[in-house]
Order: structure tokens, then sequence, then C-alpha cells
């Protein structure tokens, strides 16, 4: 398998591992603060990844990839999921998900900024009409729309769109799972510190699905599917092989709806549909 090849494919692995995360996340909050929620997962995460970074005897960044590693951090440690939590207590897993159109864009922009790709201005055009298209779908969604909620996805979506770039520019230097195992570490004290002060009065009522989400998303959302999404990233282009993220929004409404009863409109499909179609034409162009 080629260079490309071998992005692209653990660049799926990683989307397929990501679309669970926002129908986890739902059921998470329902049994978990969100401040607590967002620390524990990082926690558990990090002992996870400091323990392959000891048993594989991994060398320690250098001062210039601590910093990329603290940017990294922010957005997809600390950032993303404390946001995606937030705004899950106002709107639905199914109406979040298409917000996962913009992180193409979003990736894209940071991989300029950070990466110094450069694709072609008919790259760009698809890119923002998906976008737009998205927007455009959330502002008709009347009752089911929530101006806080919304608002939390978009900054959810900048910010992790940073952190993938970040992310994904260092994964040529130090490795895909070694980037997430080293962010999640330096995150660990402020973590910890946040699980504590958040910490529930009592765990006896927490629901079994609840404790499932939480473990999903430790164990895969923070840390199993970085490890193929950043390898994928570094292999294949930031701006070339993120435009697999068009492809969650599918996974996401289907795990929605059937395993949350969620209800999936037709438009919702609908924009879904167009705004992959519009990074196909991206992807081309890339």
């Amino acid at each position: 398998m080629n260079q490309s090849a071998a992005g692209w494919s653990n660049g799926l692995i990683g989307i397929l591992i990501f679309s669970g995360s926002l129908p986890a996340t739902r059921v998470a909050v329902g049994g978990f603060d969100p401040l607590f929620l967002t620390s524990a997962r990082a926690v558990i995460a990090a002992f996870m990844g400091i323990a392959l970074l000891v048993l594989l005897k991994q060398r320690s960044p250098n001062r210039q990839e601590t910093r990329s590693l603290i940017y990294t951090a922010f957005g997809v440690v600390l950032g993303f999921p404390l946001l995606t939590a937030l705004a899950l207590q106002h709107i639905t897993a199914a109406h979040s998900t298409v917000y996962i159109g913009l992180l193409p864009l979003a990736t894209a922009v940071f991989g300029v900024i950070r990466g110094g790709e450069r694709p072609s201005p008919v790259f760009w055009f698809f890119s923002c009409l998906g976008s737009l298209t998205v927007v455009g779908f959330a502002l008709t969604q009347g009752a089911e729309a929530s101006f806080y909620g919304d608002g939390l996805m978009l900054a959810a979506i900048i910010v992790c769109g940073f952190g993938y770039a970040e992310g994904a520019i260092l994964s040529k230097r130090l490795g895909g799972w070694q980037v997430i195992s080293w962010s999640l570490a330096f995150s660990l004290p402020a973590m910890l510190l946040l699980a504590v002060f958040t910490w529930p009065e009592s765990l006896r009522n927490i629901a079994l699905p609840a404790w499932f989400g939480l473990g999903y998303v430790s164990a895969f959302s923070m840390l199993i599917g970085f490890i193929f999404w950043y390898r994928g990233l570094a292999l294949g282009g930031i701006t070339g092989v993120g435009q697999l993220q068009l492809l969650q929004p599918f996974f996401s409404l289907i795990l929605a709806a059937f395993l949350l009863g969620e209800a999936v409109s037709m438009l919702m499909i609908g924009a879904t549909v167009f705004v992959v179609a519009c990074v196909a034409g991206a992807k081309k162009f890339a």
C-alpha cells in the first residue's frame, strides 16, 4: 500500500470511530455534568496514552514540539469535547452532526495557516459552498435550532480544525499515536483538577448508558480514533484526507437514529448529501 492509500485508509478508520462521538456524548451528558465529562474522558484517555508512551519507551518532545502539543491539546482534548458537551444540552445529536460539514473547511484553513498547504481556488469554492449549506440548514430549523447550542457547535468546529491541523503537522515527526498521547499527558494535571472539582455528588443514580457513553468517548474518541486520524492526515495531506470528515454525518445520523431514537428529517439528509457532494468536488481540486 502506497503512502497516499495508507493515509486515506487510516483516515477513514478514524472517521468511522469519531462518528460515534456525538451520539455517545449525547448519552453521557444525560448522566454526567459536561465539565466532568470533558475532564473525565481526558483523564481516562491520558492514563492510557501515558501507559503506551512508557511501555514503548518513546522519547520526550523538545521545546518546539511541546508548544505544538499544547496547541493540539487545547483544540482536541479540551476545546472540542467541552464545547460539544455543552452544545448537546441544547440540541440533539442528529442536529449537531450536520455541523461536522464545517470541519473539512476549518481543517483546510488551518492546514494553510499552520502547514503551508495551498489548495486551488476551485477547492475553496466547493468547501465554502458546502459550509454555507450547513449554516443555511441550521437557520431553517426553527424550533429545533438553538442559538446557544448552534453557537457552541460552531466554536467547537473552529478549535477542532485547529487541533487537527496542528496535530497532523507534528505527526510527521512524532507519529500519530505519540502526538495524541503526549497531548493527553500534558493536559492531565488540569483535567484531573477539573475532574476533582466537578465530581458528581453520587454515582449511584447514573444510568448504565451514560457509563457506556463515557467509556466510548474516553477510549475511542479521545485516543484510538486519533491514532488512525493523525496518521491519515500526516500521510495523505491535511486538506485532502480532511475531506473524509464529510462522511461522518452519514454514520453519526444513522447511529443517532437507531441508538437514540432521534428523528432524522429528509431536509437534514438532503443537506448532508449536498455537503458531501461539495466536498467531493473540493477533494478533486485539493
